[in-house]
């Protein structure tokens, strides 16, 4: 337990000085006191509980002169707290295989289900983010912690062309950096640049949790942009979900929708795979496992396969909602008082109580 203010406890010699002037109050009244020809006569006349009772308001009273003199110096004690302001980024892809029929009614629509569950489960203070990525990557909710603007936005997702996993990881890192001053933004070499001094040494409370049903296709390598998180010291948590078929895809008109994040969506993807052939276009339908395990790994986290609803809801489950329990230094002046109060009360009414007593 530290104190605020230290300094303060220095009052504390008032309790040893006390104790002398009670000591040296009690010889007084012995010197003054009409002298018997026997003291063994006052001895059998006093109750037994007589001296107890005549000292015993006085301990407690210096007891509770010391809690409020503790209770001053504003004591913080150091408790173990779940953070209520973690922060959860949430990256889903919304590239059109997840219009893929393998899990009814398509992928999206249960990955949607999934992610608004989470979202409920989550307690009130948690800060959650919202990342949609296909052939770019977008914040679609910077995080917050009202539930309702988090669903409405899970529900109207829509999809589009092209999957940038590694967009997506580095557009939650500056998410997370914005409601967190010790996440750094992207983009910043944390080895040679000025502004920061030194490396992340302990995990982050913040994590990203990113879904994808493919493999990346566009934008920076998934590895490069887990190191940047990995420096950070932001856990991400990747899901890889679905099948290994590659089968029907069906979305309703809304997940086609084209107007995703403000219109940035539809239109405005190209080729959406480079410009590859059939062949390649096949290859990033595949869920790249092990670029996902990866990721997770270099940045503390963990990777999960999920191949239906039951098994995605299971991962959603099971990710942690509470990453770190931190130390935080707590004031706890408000029990000192009332310690004090109570010891104090009780000293002035045994004293008024046994006051017939000597």
């Amino acid at each position: 337990m530290n104190f605020f203010w230290p300094w303060l406890l220095l009052f504390l010699l008032i309790i040893p000085l006390s104790i002398a002037a009670y000591l040296w109050m009690l010889r007084r009244r012995r010197k003054f006191a009409v002298r018997f020809s026997s003291l063994s006569l006052i001895r059998e006349a006093l109750p037994k509980s007589a001296r107890w009772r005549q000292h015993l308001p006085f301990a407690l009273f210096l007891l509770g002169l010391t809690g409020l003199i503790g209770a001053f110096a504003r004591p913080m004690a150091l408790v173990e707290i779940p953070l209520s302001r973690t922060t959860i980024i949430l990256a889903l892809d919304v590239s059109r295989s997840m219009c893929a029929t393998d899990v009814a009614p398509n992928r999206l629509a249960v990955a949607q289900d999934a992610a608004r569950a989470f979202v409920e489960e989550q307690a009130d203070g948690t800060q959650i983010g919202l990342v949609a990525f296909a052939g770019f990557a977008e914040l679609v909710v910077p995080p917050t912690n009202d539930k309702d603007v988090l669903r409405d936005a899970i529900a109207n997702l829509t999809t589009s062309l092209g999957t940038a996993i590694g967009s997506a990881t580095l557009k939650s890192i500056d998410a997370i950096s914005e409601v967190n001053t010790a996440v750094p933004p992207s983009g910043l070499n944390l080895q040679s640049d000025d502004t920061v001094t030194e490396l992340a040494e302990v995990y982050q409370p913040d994590i990203i949790v990113l879904l994808t049903d493919g493999a990346n296709s566009q934008g920076p390598r998934p590895e490069d942009a887990a190191q940047q998180a990995a420096d950070r010291g932001v856990r991400v948590y990747t899901i890889g979900f679905g099948t290994d078929e590659i089968p029907e895809m069906v979305c309703t008109q809304a997940q086609l929708g084209g107007d995703a994040f403000g219109g940035g969506f539809g239109g405005g993807f190209g080729g959406g795979f480079g410009g590859g052939g059939g062949g390649n276009f096949r290859r990033f339908l595949v869920i790249d496992e092990e670029t996902l395990q990866g990721v997770a790994d270099l940045t503390g986290g963990e990777y999960y396969r999920a191949e239906s609803a039951d098994q995605l809801l299971e991962v959603f489950q099971e990710l942690p909602t509470q990453i770190i329990l931190q130390k935080e230094a707590i004031e706890i002046s408000v029990f000192f008082v009332l310690a004090a109060v109570v010891l104090l009360g009780t000293a002035v009414f045994l004293s008024l109580k046994w006051r017939r007593y000597p």
